[in-house]
């Protein structure tokens, strides 16, 4: 409040605004007019409001009023008094918070003071929130060094891969040149709770010699820079943080959100650690395991490669074996991390030419394994490449290729239940996921080679250990033959990142480098990777829901795409039916609220 000044004066910083309370001591009538009318209008919306009043002559005008806006830490507050003040219920404050506004509460942000004068240099996509500041390393290895030695690290690269996944640990954040709202990059930062901007187009990447230019700065190995990756945007320095901070309250709005909503809410973890942080925001099973990302470790990567590299089955089947306690071990950690909730484990997905060796120093450690020639090597590799990998030799492709791959794969799954149950007591019901199914054919041929695998585990062990297999419904045929494919599926789960690519024929990694003109251009209104595009992509997934449920009314539907964690996707999933949704691992407390908003709004009957 400002008496005798103008509003566009303390606007503009001309004049310091006064507490409502002086004009108590300068006007106390018009003061008492104030609070009586205040009530009336806060009593009447039943919401905080911001109200604007002037005086003139001693009289008082009020010229509007609006709900309040404010920080998620301030909506849980507003809400819960009001529920306390007997002033709406439990479901109104449910709607009163803004489930993307939990972000705010999950992961550190700038110091606001020290924000207003960093340097910008660039922009990009948000793909996973958060504040970060740290030396910039231009390789997964130089990160780990770094982070080892006491430095916070930055992760720049071009794009990444399934091999930067100990650089990304190591990181504070990461920037890439290349990639989408799904890219690698971004679907590993959220599930790791770090910050992530990608596909930052302007910047120039020079890996080898490591520097980056953006903005017509030059920035080394070295150099500090702070990344926003709420905004996506990147500036020079060193930008202090702070640390996100949750009040007693949060848990009063979640206890409400879980109380009324509908959808099942997991996440997308691949490790134990992951598994339990989902947990203990709320996850209350695991929607999407990728097995793949569990290969990458130096332990473990010479024993895919040999085995990808290998001629005859006798000679994949003793690479596999190898893998076959690593695998186990992983699976054994999840379990126990869930105590007993579902797990839904997705079967090698990516082609193979992720994996191979690059460096001429791993082709040669290869074919000194292998007994063979680093010519040979490198032939064996160069027959994986494919013009178009994304739609290539992957998924339930590669089982059907080379089916040894899905036989190791479920024994490590069922033996890990199976110890597991005997040795903490959980039930295990391993959900077993067939990718990228087009055809039921495809699906009954990888089924039974993980049925007749699992019987033989159960009779070596003598277990009566039950399981489901179902498909991710990835591929726009699969939603339009989803009955068909439903007399082998006991589940479905949509992986939107891929189902949004194949519809659209956009590459999730590269179309952020032109989506930003059909935004300007009103094409379209959206990323179609970050919210789900509910007519295109949408109707596949009805048809998919209406004809699966046909066959098999007991079905479990869920999602698993980064839309699981969109509000507005969660939303949608509501209303056509689905049983569940998945998100990585920060994102769950914000689809259980938004699961309890859509409920709230369309019940189901």
């Amino acid at each position: 409040m400002c008496i005798r000044d103008r509003g566009e004066d303390v606007v503009a910083g001309i004049r310091t605004p006064q507490p409502i309370s002086k004009l108590g001591e300068d006007l106390p009538e018009c003061y008492e007019e104030f609070l009586a009318i205040a009530h009336k209008l806060e009593n009447h919306y039943k919401d905080m409001q911001d109200m604007e009043f002037t005086i003139e002559d001693g009289k008082l005008f009020f010229l509007q009023t609006r709900n309040g806006k404010r920080t998620a830490q301030a909506a849980i507050q507003v809400a819960c008094d009001l529920v306390d003040e007997g002033m709406i219920d439990e479901k109104t404050a449910v709607t009163r918070i803004e489930p993307q506004s939990l972000d705010q509460l999950l992961h550190p942000g700038f110091d606001t003071e020290k924000l207003k004068n960093a340097r910008e240099i660039g922009q990009a996509l948000p793909a996973s929130p958060g504040a970060a500041a740290g030396r910039v390393y231009f390789n997964a290895e130089d990160a780990v060094t770094a982070h080892a030695a006491g430095n916070r690290v930055i992760l720049v690269r071009q794009e990444t891969s399934p091999e930067d996944i100990d650089g990304m640990h190591a990181a504070e954040g990461v920037l890439t040149m290349r990639g989408g709202m799904t890219s690698h990059a971004a679907v590993v930062a959220r599930g790791m709770g770090t910050c992530c901007i990608s596909g930052c187009g302007d910047m120039r990447v020079n890996e080898e010699k490591k520097f980056f230019e953006l903005g017509g700065h030059t920035v080394r190995e070295g150099d500090y820079v702070s990344l926003d990756g709420s905004t996506g945007k990147i500036y020079l320095g060193d930008i202090p943080t702070v640390e996100a901070s949750i009040s007693g309250n949060f848990q009063r709005i979640m206890d409400w959100a879980d109380k009324y909503r509908v959808l099942q809410v997991r996440t997308n973890a691949d490790t134990p650690a992951d598994a339990a942080n989902a947990v203990h925001l709320g996850a209350e099973g695991i929607g999407l395991c990728r097995t793949e990302h569990m290969f990458f470790n130096p332990d473990r990567i010479p024993k895919i490669r040999k085995m990808i590299l290998s001629d005859t089955t006798e000679e994949r089947e003793a690479a596999l074996n190898e893998l076959i306690p690593f695998q186990k071990a992983d699976f054994k950690g999840i379990y126990k991390a869930m105590e007993g909730r579902p797990v839904t484990i997705r079967f090698l997905d990516p082609p193979l030419h992720e994996f191979v060796p690059n460096t001429a120093d791993e082709i040669k450690a290869m074919a000194d394994e292998m007994g063979i020639s680093t010519d040979e090597v490198q032939r064996r590799c160069d027959d994986l490449k494919e013009f178009n990998p994304m739609m290539g030799h992957r998924g339930c492709r590669l089982s059907v290729t080379f089916p040894e791959i899905a036989r190791m794969q479920t024994r490590a799954v069922i033996e890990a239940a199976i110890e597991v149950k005997a040795e903490d007591g959980y039930d295990i019901v391993p959900e077993i996921m067939v990718p990228l199914v087009g055809d039921v054919k495809e699906l009954a041929f990888v089924k039974k080679e993980i049925v007749d695998t699992a019987e033989k585990v159960k009779a070596e062990k003598n277990s009566d250990i039950r399981y489901h297999i179902g498909t991710m419904i990835e591929i726009p045929r699969a939603a339009l033959m989803a009955d068909q494919i439903a007399q082998e599926a006991e589940f479905f789960s949509f992986g939107t990142n891929d189902l949004t690519q194949m519809t659209f024929g956009f590459s999730r990694d590269d179309a952020g480098k032109f989506l930003q003109d059909y935004y300007k251009s009103k094409i379209y209104e959206q990323d179609p990777f970050a919210h789900l595009d509910q007519n295109g992509v949408g109707q596949l997934i009805q048809i998919a829901v209406e004809k699966g449920t046909k066959v098999r009314p007991d079905i479990h539907l869920g999602i698993c795409g980064e839309h699981g964690g969109d509000p507005a996707s969660i939303d949608f999933c509501h209303r056509v039916g689905l049983t569940y949704v998945s998100c990585s691992p920060f994102r769950v407390p914000i689809a259980r609220l938004a699961a309890a908003q859509a409920a709230i709004k369309n019940p189901r009957a």
